[in-house]
């Protein structure tokens, strides 16, 4: 859920994208990041902002949390590890490539290269995988379940074609490869829970959707027939009842995941109904891929937008106790439309907010009034602990295993989520530091 944006202004978004769970937005620019809040439709709180790394390209927060991955074109191969509310950073690792993408669950930290994927425990930043020569991956796309449970992985299985290797992100193991689409891979996005995975190609036309970790087709959306588009936005929503797609142009879709021929009231006998049966039945002897066709699903749900050809990413949100579809563009724009989740149709724009020239809020404001804390990764790792140590928890180790090559077990780790804003829980600061090369486990 995350887009690089296009050149533009000094303040234009150079990236953007929305938390796990979709109650928090990042933006990139040229001087730095900010974080937004996403609880309310009406006004858009501003709850951190960063001017110390200039000309970020990837922010990623993991959850509501204060645990925050920047990398900026300034060092496009080093990614830096931030506790924002308490000003440090966390760690730094260097790449030997430039870093093209990051996903983020409880569990593990993923870091993207062209032709390499890392994998990172996140509780204390231990290298576990190395996943090398993987099939070149430029715009490093791929997928993290949000769900700790199973950390699913998705990424291109080929340069050539649509193929989908789906990786066992807590057991470190292949599962399978799903030969998804003809053409090379646009987009990918797991559900919430990790039990479903949707796919585009480049051609943009057709959206699937497959079972996970068995990789069978379950359902597939055509998008549109008449030209082809870049798929910039795949996402479901916390329910995976829809899929959102929004692409280069002016349209952005949603699917409603439902069988509708289960739930079809039996039709009276009629000309038209037994005409209806004749098609459906024919279309089993006709070859797969014309039988797919006639029987699409069409959108549910679209919103028309007052552009096209601009870089942007939607989600699908609970606000305010109403389903709200949140569309951020590369010239700094939030749209909020209203979603009706019974009869569907066109979205209706409510709100519109500007997210360049935003205050932070009061509460937040107050926050920065205490006391300075060492803001450099050297003075944080050479800061005397007076106290309990803050990788005193359930599962860690004084140094968390890293120091002795020790694996804690994973059942440590999934019996809850990990609040990242209780300082007690958070991963050792002093252990996180170190260059990655090509050195590491083939998978």
């Amino acid at each position: 859920m995350e887009a690089a944006a296009g050149e533009g202004g000094p303040e234009a978004l150079s990236c953007f994208s929305y938390n796990q769970d979709c109650t928090s937005l990042a933006i990139g620019t040229k001087t730095g990041y900010r974080l937004f809040s996403l609880s309310s439709v009406e006004q858009l709180d501003q709850v951190h902002e960063s001017n110390e790394i200039p000309d970020v390209y990837i922010v990623e927060r993991l959850f509501s949390s204060s645990l925050v991955v920047v990398v900026s074109h300034m060092k496009p191969r080093q990614m830096n590890v931030y506790h924002f509310k308490k000003g440090t950073e966390i760690c730094n690792y260097s790449y030997s490539t430039n870093i093209l993408s990051i996903r983020l669950n409880r569990q593990r930290l993923i870091v993207c290269l062209e032709e390499s994927i890392y994998i990172h425990n996140i509780k204390d930043m231990k290298l576990l995988k190395t996943i090398l020569d993987t099939p070149l991956n430029i715009k490093g796309l791929c997928a993290l379940s949000i769900n700790h449970s199973n950390s699913y992985l998705a990424y291109p299985g080929s340069t050539t074609a649509g193929e989908i290797a789906l990786y066992d992100g807590n057991n470190l193991k292949d599962v399978c490869f799903i030969p998804a689409h003809d053409s090379p891979l646009a987009a990918l996005a797991f559900n919430s829970t990790g039990s479903k995975l949707a796919s585009a190609s480049e051609k943009g036309t057709v959206i699937r959707v497959f079972s996970i970790p068995e990789g069978e087709k379950l359902y597939e959306f055509r998008r549109g027939m008449k030209r082809y588009v870049n798929i910039s936005s795949l996402v479901f929503s916390m329910d995976s009842q829809f899929l959102c797609a929004s692409s280069n142009t002016e349209t952005v879709h949603i699917f409603k995941l439902e069988h509708l021929t289960d739930s079809r009231p039996e039709e009276p006998p009629s000309w038209s109904g037994y005409m209806g049966k004749m098609f459906m039945a024919a279309t089993n002897y006709l070859p797969s891929q014309v039988s797919g066709m006639m029987s699409q699903d069409r959108a549910f749900a679209t919103v028309r937008l007052n552009f096209s050809g601009q870089r942007n990413i939607c989600v699908l949100s609970t606000i305010q106790k109403l389903p709200r579809l949140l569309v951020t563009t590369s010239d700094g724009h939030l749209y909020l439309y209203n979603l009706d989740p019974q009869d569907g149709g066109e979205c209706v724009l409510i709100k519109t907010h500007r997210l360049l020239g935003l205050e932070k809020t009061e509460e937040n404001k107050e926050n920065d009034l205490q006391p300075p804390v060492p803001q450099t990764y050297a003075a944080t790792v050479a800061r005397q602990s007076s106290g309990p140590s803050p990788s005193m928890m359930p599962g860690y180790s004084e140094d968390g295993g890293a120091l002795r090559g020790e694996i804690i077990p994973e059942h440590e780790f999934a019996t809850g989520p990990v609040c990242l804003d209780d300082e007690n829980e958070f991963p050792p600061i002093n252990l996180c530091r170190g260059s990655q090369t090509s050195k590491g486990k083939r998978s």
